[in-house]
This record gives C-alpha cells, structure tokens and sequence, in this order.
C-alpha cells in the first residue's frame, strides 16, 4: 500500500523527525556553550580556579547533553545513576583528552591527531550512551555513528586552529552611547565558535535521525 494512504505512517515520520530536530538543536545549545566556555576558560588565561572551574561547566554540560539524548531516545529517568554518571565521565574525558594532546603535540600535527583521537572517543561514547539509553524493544546497535563523531571533531578542530594560527579581528568604528564609546569586535573565536555549534546540531541531528528511525 502506498505511503500516502497511510496517514498515520506520515504523522509517526514527521513527529519522529520533529523530535529529531528539536533534540539536536538543544543537545547542540547545550554543548556549544559547556565546551565553548570551558575552551575559553582554560585557552585563555589558565589558573587552577579557572581550570576547575571550566571542568566542572563541562561535565555539567556533558550530564545535560546525555539527559537530552535520554529524554528523547528512552525516558528521562534518573541523571545521577551510575552507568549515565559514566556516560558524562567518558565524555567530559574526551575533551580534556582532546586538547592534551593539541597541547603537547602543538603545531598542525597536534589539531591533527587530536582531531582523530577526539573522533575515536566520541564515537565510543555514542555507541556507549546508545547502549545505556536503548530503547526496551531494541537491544542493538544499528549503526555505527562514525560521521557524527568526525563532524562534531571537525567542527571542534576550527577551535585550536582559531587560537593558534589566525591572528584576526574586525573592529566597527567608535559608536557612541551617551557619555561613553562602545567598539564592537569580531575575532576568530567567536567565528570558530559558530562554525562549532552548527557541527554539533548537523552530527547531533544525523545520530538522532538514525536512532529514532524504526
């Protein structure tokens, strides 16, 4: 029988495509701003407080992010059980790992091999949180989700290249405001930090798409 005489085939797409979007755009909000305050913090003026401080923005972030996918592909339950605890841990680990390595490697090499290391990791960690958040009717792992992990390390790579070989700013000239001057300033950062956040909803959306499809 053809699709289009199938209603309800057409709704449970559509919804299911719906729901797909929406958790990718709010797993990406999420993790575009835990990892783009944590790189910031620690990129830019380094101290102990500023270190922790950044670690626990990112493992805040990385809870939140698996809760998104447990809410959308399961049910919500409990954030704070052990295996979604761990879930977070894998992930948080993964970003610290990530930009060890960039930093001890340093140069090209280093945005090199840490952008193939964080790609392993976030590929383990996608099939693990596909594991602890598993549907009750579906106990298999479908796919291997190879391409979110390589965008989302791509997109995350446009951070280390921003501070370490572009050395640009675009300014607006003095725009006054009462009594004061204000200058608007556009630097790589910020622009890496976009082209970041759109990875993330692009390899969020695609893991979704795949998860949610029956």
């Amino acid at each position: 029988m053809s699709v289009l005489r199938q209603p309800g085939v057409l709704g449970r797409t559509a919804h299911r495509r719906v729901v797909g979007v929406t958790a990718a755009l709010s797993a990406a909000v999420v993790e575009t701003v835990a990892v783009g305050l944590w790189f910031g913090l620690v990129v830019g003026s380094p101290t102990s407080s500023t270190a922790l401080a950044g670690l626990g923005l990112l493992f805040c972030g990385s809870l939140l992010r698996t809760g998104i996918v447990g809410a959308t592909v399961s049910t919500l339950g409990d954030l704070l059980q052990p295996r979604r605890l761990g879930v977070a841990l894998v992930l948080t680990a993964g970003w610290v790992v990530w930009l060890l390595v960039a930093e001890l490697l340093g140069g090209v090499l280093g945005v090199g091999v840490a952008t193939a290391v964080l790609t392993c990791v976030l590929t383990g960690q996608f099939i693990l949180e596909r594991r602890v958040f598993r549907r009750p009717a579906n106990h298999r792992i479908t796919f291997t989700p190879i391409a979110p992990g390589l965008l989302l390390a791509a997109g995350a790579s446009t951070l280390l290249v921003a501070t370490r070989f572009i050395d640009w700013g675009l300014s607006s000239p003095p725009l006054p405001l009462g009594v004061t001057t204000i200058v608007l300033r556009i630097e790589a950062l910020q622009i890496a930090v976009l082209v970041f956040g759109l990875s993330v909803f692009l390899a969020h959306q695609r893991r979704f798409q795949r998860i949610l499809d029956p």
